[in-house]
């Protein structure tokens, strides 16, 4: 089992060092934050908490680092944490290398479930982790951080974080091996030093061969109603990814380029095209819920990529928003 911040600082280390590996929208930053604040007030240890991040937008990396020492040491070190204590990542497609115990929790689907933000059943499931014997101290820290200013979604925000702390649980390694052996079997062998082309490779996923964007998604994709398309060209000009296809045409017997939808391996679900479309062509639907994209019609000579890109969605941070009180049409919202 993984050892406890407790067991770790009475063991002689300095520093029980956490570190939360994310993309821009789940919360990480005010999770690390009330991390920080959760250990100098109810834990009864000295902390220091920062992050790490760019140009502060959906889907980008961020990373937050949290510090824990005995109350009478002093914390001087201000360096990003390269060998955490406790690992977290608010999403699976991060933890493909990592080592030691494994823990999981479907904070989507509990944040769904209870209209509460990812990053508190994440907080609930970091504490549990930790070893901190109650919720008690995460639900002090979510109702000074979250209470004020959100009085009204604080419910759903404590009944996240103590679902976060119930159900996450240890992956068993030796199940987890007969999964993966599994999986390997329907790929094909990698290079090996007799079999590789003459040349250099890059065999890593998420190279500009690849540039499949669907782990940057938050739950939600653009859903793409032909029929109520006027081809205007705004969300071509609007899409940072160039998802949109258009093909030579005819609309309303005039020749012009016809908007044929969307390739979704290259979609980001920033959303920006939905709010710009003016006939609500384009809708915002939730990626679960859609049994088969029709328009998923990716770049044919960018299709050399791993197996599991074909079969894995995304998942991610979902709002508090109930998407289940929504109109609906065609899968999408209008």
């Amino acid at each position: 089992m993984q050892a406890g911040y407790r067991e770790i600082l009475d063991s002689g280390k300095e520093y029980y060092e956490i570190r939360l590996d994310s993309i821009g929208g789940l919360g990480a930053n005010l999770c690390g934050k009330m991390l920080g604040e959760l250990g100098l007030k109810y834990l009864d240890v000295n902390s220091s908490s920062f992050s790490s991040y760019g140009s502060e937008k959906t889907g980008t990396p961020v990373k937050g680092f949290i510090r824990y020492c005995k109350k009478e040491k002093e914390i001087r070190l201000h360096a990003p944490i390269t060998e955490p204590d406790l690992l977290v990542s608010f999403h699976e497609e991060f933890l493909v290398d990592a080592n030691g115990n494994k823990y999981n929790v479907e904070a989507q689907k509990i944040a769904m479930e209870t209209h509460s933000r990812i990053n508190v059943v994440m907080l609930g499931a970091i504490l549990k982790v930790m070893g901190v014997d109650s919720i008690l101290p995460g639900e002090e820290i979510c109702k000074e951080t979250l209470g004020k200013k959100y009085p009204a979604s604080l419910e759903n925000n404590l009944q996240g974080m103590r679902r976060g702390y119930e159900e996450v649980k240890l992956i068993d390694r030796k199940t987890e091996k007969v999964e993966c052996d599994k999986n390997n079997q329907s790929q094909d062998p990698k290079w090996g030093y007799l079999t590789a082309p003459l040349g250099g490779i890059n065999p890593n996923y998420g190279n500009s061969i690849s540039t499949n964007l669907s782990h940057s998604r938050q739950g939600y994709v653009p859903l793409f109603i032909k029929e109520k398309c006027i081809n205007c060209g705004l969300c071509f000009s609007a899409c940072p990814d160039m998802v949109f296809q258009f093909v030579k045409g005819e609309y309303k017997g005039r020749s012009m380029m016809i908007n044929t939808g969307l390739d979704y391996d290259h979609c980001k679900g920033c959303l920006r095209c939905v709010d710009v479309c003016p006939v609500n062509a384009l809708v915002r639907g939730v990626e679960a819920e859609q049994e088969n994209l029709n328009y998923n019609m990716p770049n044919q000579e960018l299709l050399r990529k791993p197996i599991y890109y074909e079969t894995a969605g995304a998942d991610g941070y979902i709002t508090s928003e109930s998407f289940l009180t929504e109109k609906r049409m065609e899968g999408g919202e209008v």
